[in-house]
């Protein structure tokens, strides 16, 4: 098995979820889960809670993005989301 913490994947797919979660898609397929609630509160991601602007997130340049230039890194996903 490759070691993926020395390699950066780009995300492929996300599903936001009513509970704050992220369903990942990465780019060597593995699905991950990703809890977004500790990070609403803080910036920039406190404009996502409690809004509908957190189901409106998409993949662009390999990460998670949302409306008004928010963004997460990519390695923040891997490393602290969950194997589904």
């Amino acid at each position: 098995m490759e070691d993926y913490m020395e390699m950066l994947l780009d995300v492929i797919s996300v599903e936001p979820q009513k509970d704050n979660t992220l369903l990942l898609v990465f780019e060597n397929h593995e699905k991950r889960l990703f809890d977004m609630n500790p990070y609403l509160e803080k910036k920039p991601f406190i404009k996502l809670k409690h809004t509908p602007l957190f189901m409106k997130a998409t993949v662009a340049y390999g990460t998670v993005v949302w409306p008004g230039n928010i963004d997460i890194a990519p390695e923040t996903l891997w490393d602290f989301s969950k194997h589904v």
